[in-house]
């Protein structure tokens, strides 16, 4: 760990009255909002007073070409960024005119247009996506940099600990800025940190790690740009620990009670503002010019925000919202359509097989594309989808990470904003839960909140029926589906797992992809031969029928086409192919004609996925039918090691048939 050393004053110039300028603009705005809070004119404010330093020290020492990923009390960054000041206003009060449209608070947003991540609340996750950010430059062959902001108590978070990893295993050019004012929220440091200089977390992961007075403006700049050259050397990430204080609450609401007076009292005689001023005073500057920069930047404040003030607040209908939810097509050229049938040739493959073309489809369609995980790329993966991958496409588009699975996942969003298509696999479905709050809260919400298209994919080998036992059988599809912004496909033949895949990694939005282990090589099928992708959101006739709907997708199709083989009724088989958005209209239809609905899934039964079709069917065609919706799913236990329990007593398959003569005798 090194400590920054003081840092000489450059020599006087009209650039020491704009860097003055960018330091008393965020806290003009500090004292404007604070007076707002007391009149009771706005209900929140995360104040940064006493911090300012360290966001226009780290935002003034990059270029324009550099990612910022501020946090909360970052308002320096923005305003030093050059992010103009009245949609700023508006969205932080929550009017028309703000940069999400009323879909979120403060600064949980970005501006690619001025190179910005905004953060989400769960601390620590946006440390990831600055690793992509770093890793597209690399990729792309730029010399940018991605800075990112975190507060000291996030560095006990699990995120922290991953983008350090990826980012000094892939040298990644990224600076790591550890704001340690103290506290988190109530809790003193000292509590939860057992170390006195975070910095020294750096060691750990062969990285420097600098303590820097982050009051002390001049410092923050020269330790910034010292990290930021290295980084542009291809020398790797820096960990910046900024020692600091907030002298206001957590929040407005928080108060500042559970600090000690005297304790504010020293963190006030070194206010960064004050100082600064007094250092540039001290060497000639005149305070008059100094007075009029104040009263020039108080003006704008004040003027700005009354202005804002008097915005109408955000409104929208059920309609616009619905259609923000996901991003529209993008402007790079469509996969083709499946063939249709007769027209083109078929091959007969494996499963898995099918899987590997649609990945080698999409990446030769697109250089954009690239695929990461844990042995994905001389291991082929634990499955082996991806065999041969990284002779034919090179280490750069075929990357093995650390066990970091919500790395991996935030590193992707990274990627994606800068315009690549990123592949994440997990080695198995279960463990996608170390990654889920970058799947459900930041990928999910990325585009409706503020308009960047997120084209994620991610790979997930599910399912059961190869003893596998309780963390490696899991169908964990109906979590995802509850969650806005996400979409989810769940191929059940060859020719759609080839498809699918390749529909997937093109889409300009986050697509899970669930792929059934227990199909890989135990199902063969046609599979069109060249590059095709099956639509997103429609759903296949597997078999007519004119008894009963049997709604399923999986494995749960070949059961019930197998069941239907067997049983003396005329079972309708829809394979839905995707879960979100899954097609209403061929379900509806279906059970118009049959009168009667079985939904049937691998997971669980309660909770399951299967419930929304039954009750949508319920509620929208209750007139169609002539028996009540069945569902049919696995007990309500973990997935069983022993096959004959998995199979007699867990599987959904063993109820199948029972369920089906209880729909047909009603």
């Amino acid at each position: 760990m090194d400590t920054a050393p003081h840092v000489a004053a450059p020599p006087v110039s009209d650039a020491n009255l704009d860097l003055y300028r960018a330091l008393r603009l965020p806290r003009a705005v500090e004292d404007k909002m604070l007076r707002l809070i007391r009149q009771n004119r706005i209900s929140k404010w995360f104040s940064g007073y006493g911090q300012e330093a360290i966001a226009v020290g780290c935002a003034w020492a990059l270029d324009d070409r550099d990612w910022l990923l501020p946090m909360h009390r970052n308002l320096g960054v923005w305003t030093t960024r050059g992010v103009p000041l009245r949609p700023l206003f508006c969205q932080m009060m929550g009017r028309e005119g703000g940069f999400t449209n009323g879909r979120d608070r403060t600064f949980h947003f970005g501006t690619l247009e001025h190179r910005i991540v905004g953060m989400i609340s769960h601390l620590a996750a946006m440390l990831p996506v600055a690793d992509g950010l770093g890793l597209a430059a690399q990729l792309k062959g730029e010399d940018a940099v991605a800075v990112a902001f975190t507060g000291e108590g996030a560095t006990r978070e699990g995120d922290f600990h991953e983008a350090l990893s990826l980012a000094a295993v892939w040298s990644l050019p990224v600076v790591f800025v550890v704001e340690n004012n103290g506290y988190g929220l109530s809790t003193p440091t000292a509590d939860a940190v057992p170390v006195d200089d975070l910095a020294d977390a750096a060691a750990g992961y062969g990285m420097p790690g600098v303590v820097v007075d982050g009051n002390d403006l001049y410092a923050v700049i020269a330790s910034t740009k010292k990290a930021v050259e290295r980084a542009r050397a291809g020398r790797g990430p820096t960990l910046l620990e900024m020692k600091t204080f907030r002298v206001r609450g957590h929040e407005e609401a928080s108060g500042t009670a559970y600090v000690p007076d005297d304790l504010i009292a020293e963190w006030e005689a070194r206010d960064p503002v004050a100082a600064f001023r007094a250092r540039l005073v001290e060497r000639g500057v005149a305070e008059a010019a100094l007075d009029a920069v104040d009263r020039e930047v108080d003006a704008e404040v004040e003027e700005v925000a009354e202005w804002a003030l008097q915005q109408p607040p955000v409104e929208g209908t059920p309609e616009g919202e619905a259609a923000d939810l996901f991003a529209p097509p993008a402007d790079r050229p469509a996969p083709p359509a499946p063939p249709s049938n007769g027209q083109g040739g078929v091959e007969e493959k494996r499963f898995i097989d099918a899987f590997s073309d649609g990945l080698r489809n999409a990446f030769d369609a697109d250089d954009a594309t690239l695929l990461m995980g844990q042995d994905v790329a001389g291991y082929g993966g634990v499955f082996k989808t991806t065999v041969g991958f990284l002779d034919r496409y090179g280490p750069e588009r075929v990357r093995n990470t650390p066990i970091i699975e919500s790395g991996a996942l935030g590193c992707a969003l990274g990627l994606a904003l800068d315009g690549f298509r990123p592949v994440v696999e997990m080695q198995y479905a279960d463990f996608v839960t170390c990654g889920f709050n970058q799947i459900v809260n930041n990928l999910a919400t990325t585009h409706y909140r503020w308009g960047a298209p997120v084209p994620v994919t991610v790979r997930l080998p599910f399912g059961g029926g190869i003893g596998a036992g309780p963390f490696h059988s899991q169908s964990p599809e109906a979590w995802f589906c509850h969650v806005p912004g996400l979409k989810v496909v769940v191929p059940a033949t060859p020719a759609d797992a080839k498809g699918l895949i390749r529909a997937a990694i093109a889409d300009p939005n986050p697509v899970l992809v669930f792929e059934h282990k227990r199909l890989y090589r135990a199902l063969r099928g046609d599979v069109p031969t060249g590059d095709y992708a099956t639509p997103i959101g429609e759903a296949r006739l597997a078999r007519a029928g004119r008894d009963l709907t049997v709604v399923t997708w999986g494995v749960g199709v070949q059961w019930a086409l197998d069941l239907a083989e067997t049983h003396e009724a005329d079972l309708e088989v829809i394979d839905l192919r995707t879960l979100v958005p899954w097609d209403r209209e061929a379900v509806l239809a279906s059970v118009e004609k049959t009168g009667r609905l079985l939904v049937l899934h691998e997971a669980t039964r309660t909770g399951g996925f299967g419930a929304e079709v039954a009750a949508e069917v319920a509620e929208a065609a209750f007139s169609y039918l002539d028996a009540p919706p069945v569902r049919v799913g696995a007990a309500d236990l973990p997935v069983p090691f022993s096959k004959a329990l998995e199979s007699d007593v867990y599987s959904a398959r063993a109820r199948l048939g029972g369920a089906v003569d209880r729909a047909l005798a009603f």
